[in-house]
């Protein structure tokens, strides 16, 4: 588990103090993993004590514990110049592994028991998300209604009802759209996933569920000396393939 997605699961229980304490972990990543709790106090202008309540918050014993975490975190590899080809093959090979060690159990529970399936897609590559979840999805007769925007969704937010279930597809996680949307529906405790970049994100925080991807940004270099790059979005569209395929599996348990 990635320490963002750690933040998201617990996000509720943080108060102004500790998003302090977080908002400077997340800037200074990698010199936190080598100081004390006492420097760290210092530089958040916070007590010794609120940083080991934070790490508690999180889950863990204490900030020793909570660093030890940190350097033993699989940070996202960033992607040098090189051979490119090898390098995509290498990115979604390690998308790929990850993926499939995943337990989507929770997110299929929820698919399976709701009467009604919505989604809301943030952009354009989003939408194509929303399109192929709504193919694959349809094989075993999960109907996903795509919903287009704010007109739409308070149309039928008067009929949702607790065993509906509403799918975010997002990038960042921080729309102001999506997260009015988000809010609405956790005021009246309709449960609802999210598919986002791993990172601290409100989305996140606010879901049922969270399912996360890491795109990866590519230096593609021809004979012009500046660089063309281009983010890839193929680990959206391999988490749902894997997590359709893992909900047929998931059903066979069910039936059996």
């Amino acid at each position: 588990m990635q320490f963002d997605e750690l933040v998201n699961r617990h996000r509720e229980n943080l108060n102004d103090t500790d998003m302090a304490i977080l908002k400077y972990i997340l800037q200074n990543r990698t010199g936190v993993k080598h100081i004390s709790i006492h420097t760290l106090a210092k530089n958040c202008a916070v007590s010794s004590t609120a940083i080991v309540r934070f790490s508690q918050k999180l889950g863990f014993d204490g900030f020793g514990e909570l660093k030890a975490f940190l350097k033993m975190e699989n940070s996202s590899a960033e992607i040098s110049s090189g051979d490119l080809l090898k390098n995509l093959q290498d990115f979604y090979s390690q998308t790929a592994e990850k993926i499939f060690k995943w337990n989507f159990d929770d997110a299929n529970q929820l698919i399976h028991q709701s009467n009604r399936v919505f989604a809301f897609a943030s952009g354009y590559v989003q939408s194509n998300v929303v399109q192929e979840l709504k193919r694959l999805f349809f094989y075993d007769n999960v109907l996903i209604y795509e919903i287009k925007g704010r007109e739409e969704f308070r149309s039928i937010l008067h009929t949702l009802t607790e065993d509906d279930l509403f799918i975010f597809v997002s990038l960042s996680g921080e729309p102001p759209l999506v997260l009015d949307f988000a809010k609405q529906l956790r005021l009246r405790e309709i449960p609802f996933i999210s598919i986002t970049k791993l990172h601290d994100n409100t989305l996140a925080g606010l879901s049922t569920v969270n399912l996360y991807i890491s795109p990866v940004e590519f230096d593609i270099r021809g004979e012009e000396i500046t660089p063309v790059s281009f983010k890839s979005m193929l680990p959206y569209f391999m988490l749902i393939e894997i997590w359709y395929v893992k909900y047929r599996s998931w059903l066979n348990t069910q039936e059996s």
